[in-house]
């Protein structure tokens, strides 16, 4: 069954039309076409060769505590994320691999994901964008892109809740293929609650994290102005550790700072 997808290199402005963006390479999304476009793209790492970069290893370096045992994101599992700072987490997720990274979203949504924006996070010449006809289809680029492991983080916006053995399958493909992946999750009622609410969210997700914008404290007044200030909250993480951090991004030196101790 094809999956109606058009991946696309994004390299600008919107071009009005319906689910395309300016594109620097494309590829069909019939079954396997998807893999076979990829990999035209995309040189994939060597064997044994970990995805990741110099900017995830100074993020290290500047972390200490929880945080730093959490991000960046466990690889070969799937993540979830959910809050209006929700896609800045992704792109500070994808400045810390190494590569291209592919962002699915469905094409009916009316507002475009211009990469532009994420300029201060990470190059948005890094950036494939899939647009889908529906959550069905994005959710069978994203286990196909997964399993093939060409591209080492695999963003997944959903707009309905995630079933258990729809969440299984694209942990399976995960570690099939040792890439990431992070579902974008809407904020339902109970996001926060962790596996035992009536979140968007999906049991079989490895963590997952509320993540929000914090307001300048009086404190701040003196902070680089190519900085942004968010809270990251885990509520759910199969590793057991749980807490709350407030971090700022530095668009100029693309390190993440911790600013305040573990909420919990």
């Amino acid at each position: 069954m094809a999956v109606g997808l058009a991946v696309r290199l994004a390299a600008g402005l919107p071009t009005g039309l319906p689910g395309v963006v300016p594109v620097l390479g494309s590829v069909p999304a019939a079954p396997g076409a998807l893999r076979r476009g990829l990999r035209r793209l995309v040189a994939p790492a060597p064997l044994g060769t970990p995805f990741d970069s110099p900017s995830a290893r100074a993020t290290l370096r500047r972390m200490t505590g929880p945080l730093s045992d959490l991000f960046p994101l466990r690889r070969a599992r799937v993540h979830e994320a959910f809050g209006p700072a929700a896609p800045v987490f992704a792109a500070i997720a994808g400045d810390g691999v190494q590569g291209p990274l592919l962002w699915i979203r469905e094409s009916w949504r009316i507002e475009r994901l211009n990469p532009q924006g994420l300029a201060a996070y990470l190059d948005p010449a890094r950036l494939l964008i899939a647009a889908t006809r529906d959550q069905t289809d994005a959710l069978a680029v994203a286990e196909e892109a997964l399993r093939d492991g060409v591209i080492a983080l695999v963003v997944l916006e959903t707009s309905r809740p995630l079933d258990l053995r729809e969440g299984r399958r694209l942990q399976l493909a995960a570690r099939a293929g040792q890439a990431t992946g992070l579902c974008l999750i809407p904020e339902g009622p109970a996001s926060h609650r962790g596996p035992g609410g009536s979140s968007m969210g999906s049991n079989a997700a490895e963590t997952r994290w509320r993540c929000t914008p914090v307001l300048a404290a009086a404190s701040d007044h003196g902070a680089p102005e190519d900085s942004t200030r968010m809270r990251w909250e885990i509520t759910k993480n199969k590793s057991g550790t749980i807490g709350a951090w407030d971090v700022r991004w530095g668009a100029q030196t693309h390190r993440l700072d911790v600013v305040s101790a573990p909420g919990h």
